[in-house]
């Protein structure tokens, strides 16, 4: 069987071509990053609106580049939850309509699940049970995944995610959106311990969430002082930028570390899957390994091309097909995070 699987959860309008066997046909991204840039985070309305744009360019991309026919597809598969409303309800409705005209089932994807399922794409069957780690713009959360089916939350931000934090922070640095690779590649010169900034919770074993409001804050006074005064009216030089991003850096790479080797320990298990926009960034790549490697952990992150929203991991839904679980004309969009 063929699987149309479709994202829209937020600003990537993407759909794959993937076999029961997984094995991926065709994959298409249109992103939307310059249409983004200048409000240094993603605008919701916008976003809806070009996905209604892009959706059928995209599908018909997909089919063209695996040199599949329409006709040939024997499911259709949609990312559901969480994500903005607006660009859930695109995608939802133009999956409906496929399985509609095309008398196939339709399968709800959760988006958050989906990321770990890509260190499954990635490294294969063996990664269940795991603690799965997703950081990305919209979420950072912490999951006990026993199976494909089977996903128990364990904690996550309080506030802002860890990827909205670069984002907010590159604005702050004057560095160009999306944030997270411009900061990365800032840091690569700076000093981590230029300044101490703080870590939330770092110090709690026992509570497995993350907060990152407080250090976005604390990069702002690090630039401009206590007040309010504007961090775009402040002249920083190349070393400044560079020794507060590495700062900045290395304060969320502290946090996502020890929280997630945290849970492995606390869930008794073995194996850590890390999925998400932000799971691309080198200087946690290069700590989580260092620390599974040190707890003797089975680490797997998604390869960055699976790492940032994709339809691919939307295979997750043939997990579910194989398992009879299918769903009907009353799915619905859920944006808020489901937490389990």
């Amino acid at each position: 069987m063929i699987v149309l699987t479709l994202e829209t959860t937020c600003d990537e309008t993407a759909a794959a071509l993937v076999t029961d066997k997984l094995e991926v046909l065709a994959a298409v991204v249109a992103s939307q990053d310059k249409l983004h840039e200048r409000f240094h985070g993603v605008v919701p309305e916008l976003a809806a609106r070009a996905h209604v744009e892009r959706i059928l360019p995209v599908i018909h991309e997909t089919l063209q580049r695996a040199g599949v026919a329409l006709d040939d597809v024997g499911a259709v598969a949609v990312a559901t939850t969480p994500g903005l409303a607006g660009s859930l309800l695109v995608g939802l409705s133009a999956a409906k309509a496929l399985s509609l005209a095309l008398g196939v089932p339709l399968v709800a994807v959760n988006h958050l699940h989906a990321h770990i399922y890509a260190c499954r794409m990635a490294a294969g069957p063996g990664v269940f049970p795991c603690v799965g780690l997703i950081v990305s713009g919209g979420h950072t959360s912490l999951y006990r995944c026993q199976s494909p089916f089977d996903f128990h939350y364990l904690g996550g931000t309080i506030d802002d995610a860890a990827g909205e934090a670069f984002d907010k922070v590159a604005a702050m640095l004057r560095l160009p959106y999306p944030g997270g690779p411009a900061v990365s590649r800032a840091a690569a010169s700076g000093d981590p311990r230029a300044h101490r900034f703080p870590r939330s919770f770092l110090g709690d074993r026992e509570r497995l969430d993350f907060s990152f409001s407080g250090l976005k804050t604390a990069v702002r006074y690090a630039i401009t002082g206590a007040g309010p005064g504007d961090p775009a009216a402040v002249e920083l030089t190349d070393r400044q930028v560079a020794d507060l991003a590495a700062s900045f850096q290395e304060a969320v790479v502290d946090c996502l570390v020890a929280k997630a080797m945290a849970a492995v320990a606390r869930c008794g298990l073995s194996t850590l899957c890390v999925g998400g926009g932000v799971a691309a960034n080198r200087r946690l790549r290069e700590r989580l390994k260092q620390e599974a490697d040190a707890a003797g952990v089975a680490l797997t992150i998604a390869p960055p091309e699976l790492c940032t929203d994709n339809a691919v991991m939307g295979a997750i839904a043939i997990e579910r097909l194989q398992a009879g679980q299918v769903d009907d004309w009353y799915l619905d969009a859920v944006p808020g995070l489901v937490r389990a």
